[in-house]
């Protein structure tokens, strides 16, 4: 009997992932899209940066999460530690943390900084005047990609040696947010 109910809870956690992928790469690229359409060329490699960054970022939580230790946390709970209950429960949830963190979160991301490299492809052609846009954008491919996968292998190996004070970090900003959101 566990084992339909399980079944049940990965479906619905499947169907509720899809959803927040659906909404979250529409607002991610809404955003995206509005910003690049307004920005000087030299803001436009920023933005395409910070999506990266985002990427990276989510990445080494979702690492993080999946490798950290609770048995810390309960003696911070104990001590009543702000943030120490929120990481409990991240490091619990590690499976569905992880795959928002790198599966929504930095696919996402990929795809965003895919999108945006190409406007800023589009913008270098007709500002810049530069006559190959199939060169600029292989540079432009590659640039984002090594930065990307060598940010994300840097950042994992931050995640394995440092998992307890990442997902720290992380439950103190759930521990805040729940405290903003309890205010409302």
């Amino acid at each position: 009997m566990p084992k339909e109910s399980n079944k049940k809870s990965n479906f619905k956690w499947v169907f509720i992932i899809v959803i927040w992928t659906f909404v979250l790469s529409i607002l991610i690229s809404f955003i995206s899209s509005i910003v690049m359409g307004y920005v000087s060329l030299g803001i436009a490699f920023v933005v395409l940066i910070v999506i990266i960054l985002m990427g990276i970022i989510f990445d080494t939580i979702g690492i993080a999460v999946a490798v950290a230790n609770e048995v810390p946390f309960h003696a911070m709970a104990s001590q009543k530690k702000n943030g120490a209950k929120q990481t409990i429960r991240l490091i619990k949830n590690a499976d569905k943390v992880s795959n928002f963190c790198n599966d929504v979160i930095g696919d996402i991301a990929g795809i965003v900084s895919g999108a945006t490299s190409a406007t800023i492809v589009a913008r270098l052609v007709t500002m810049v005047g530069f006559k190959d846009s199939v060169v600029v954008s292989l540079v432009l491919t590659g640039l984002v990609a090594s930065l990307t996968v060598g940010g994300k292998a840097f950042g994992k190996s931050i995640a394995i040696n440092n998992s307890k004070e990442i997902i720290y970090r992380v439950g103190l900003l759930v521990y805040y947010f729940d405290r903003i959101r309890k205010k409302d």
